[in-house]
């Protein structure tokens, strides 16, 4: 128990829970807004209540992400898998515009499976690894992503066939669930446990190996009972992690990260119409564009190891330069002359923003601690939540001056992220000598 070999089971494990999950939700989600208008919703109706899918997932994530530190991530990942399939089964039952508002409700507030899988990762590998298997994972999510429409669009071609695609939604959230429930919790609490005292110098507080193997029990006898305590002394536990994630030195960070994911989020959301505006492309090439950047995103998953090897291991670096990189990229597309420029940066955006993506995962935790790995990767998919309803905004209000607004405005947003970096990277690279020097 707590061998390398374990634990490698353990993540490959993760990978496939990774896999299944937006396997399962993207047969579902490009098919959502065609069923609700088939019950007689109008427009403003559907976006009413995607809007509260999007505020549902900005308020829940924190405190799902922070109740994972206080209960284990075994009992949240569960709850959050089986709630989300009771989500999915209730989609599979909604004839009626209510019955679909109400079935949205479970999955929005428990939906945080990938945030909790990506914490347990982060529990399980070294610091020096953990981009690798970041990477990995979401190139396995990725991959779930890419299939999981093309298999949905086949099943809405049958009679009831959205009926259908939710309850196999649902049925692959239940099989992710077994699939948990089966995994070796012992070998990975001994492997935790070893994990803690190997990460123990890394620590940025001045605790010893002792105090920190002795902490690191502790958390795991409270860990395992916290889930039968009284929901009133988990709530006060979730807010006091919350409240110390709140005054931590981490603004800059999450900052980083919300203008970044604005910036992406305006590229992606007048992508079809402006190719069809700017030069005469049709939807169905757009998309097949769009796939192909997916795929791509995909390989440069893959190929994190051998690049965080090049970097030496330093997130910091990777970061700036990717996030310069995509600014630049995307500033290629707005001032694109012909679609063959589009088509370059859409290849090379695919790999920054990918590398992106996971170094400041990467960076929020060695900032931040892996004590509360998952209160912070709920807190950043908070931040990037925000993002999701601040950016069509922006893009609307940048559409109505050219095509080429959305992204005009999304370099804008990257230089002032990259001047945040290099504004800190002092902060940033005096976490980086200690993540090296103790490894």
């Amino acid at each position: 128990a707590g061998s390398p070999a374990a634990s490698a089971r353990f993540v490959r494990c993760l990978y496939a829970v990774g896999f299944l999950d937006l396997f399962g939700v993207s047969m579902v989600v490009p098919l959502m807004n065609l069923h609700i208008k088939s019950l007689g919703a109008s427009h403003t109706v559907a976006g009413i209540i995607g809007s509260l899918y999007g505020v549902m997932q900005l308020f829940s994530s924190t405190f799902v992400g922070c109740w994972s530190d206080i209960v284990g991530r075994r009992y949240s990942l569960l709850a959050c898998i089986l709630l989300s399939a009771l989500g999915y089964f209730l989609l599979g039952n909604s004839t009626t515009v209510f019955l679909f508002a109400i079935s949205r409700i479970p999955v929005g507030i428990f939906k945080h499976t990938l945030s909790i899988s990506k914490a347990l990762l982060s529990d399980l590998v070294l610091e020096r690894d953990r981009p690798l298997v970041m990477g990995r994972f979401n190139a396995a999510s990725s991959v779930g992503f890419i299939l999981g429409p093309i298999v949905g669009g086949y099943l809405a071609e049958f009679e009831g066939g959205f009926y259908q695609t939710a309850f196999i939604c649902a049925s692959i959230f239940l099989l992710n669930g077994g699939l948990v429930w089966m995994l070796p919790w012992s070998e990975e609490n001994t492997s935790n446990r070893d994990h803690y005292q190997d990460k123990g110098s890394n620590s940025f507080s001045a605790k010893s190996n002792h105090e920190l193997h002795l902490e690191s029990a502790t958390t795991r006898a409270v860990t395992n009972s916290s889930f039968f305590q009284s929901p009133w002394i988990q709530v006060a536990a979730v807010l006091k992690k919350i409240k110390g994630i709140a005054c931590s030195n981490l603004w800059d960070v999450l900052l980083v990260r919300f203008l970044m994911s604005v910036a992406i989020l305006l590229y992606y959301s007048n992508f079809t119409l402006a190719l069809e505006e700017r030069f005469e492309v049709k939807p169905l090439f757009a998309g097949y564009l769009m796939s192909y950047s997916s795929a791509l995103g995909v390989l440069a998953g893959c190929l994190l190891g051998p690049i965080t090897r090049l970097y030496r291991h330093n997130t910091y670096r990777l970061l700036l330069h990717s996030s310069t990189f995509t600014c630049v990229l995307i500033l290629l597309y707005a001032s694109a002359l012909s679609i063959w420029m589009v088509i370059l940066s859409s290849t090379f955006l695919a790999f920054s923003t990918t590398i992106g993506r996971t170094c400041i995962i990467d960076l929020e935790l060695t900032v931040g601690g892996n004590e509360a790995s998952g209160t912070l990767l709920g807190v950043g998919q908070s931040v990037t939540s925000v993002g999701r309803i601040i950016a069509p905004l922006l893009s609307g209000i940048a559409q109505e001056f050219s095509p080429c607004g959305p992204p005009s405005l999304a370099v804008g947003l990257a230089l002032v992220a990259i001047v945040i970096m290099n504004a800190n990277k002092q902060k940033y690279r005096s976490h980086g000598s200690v993540k090296l020097k103790n490894q």
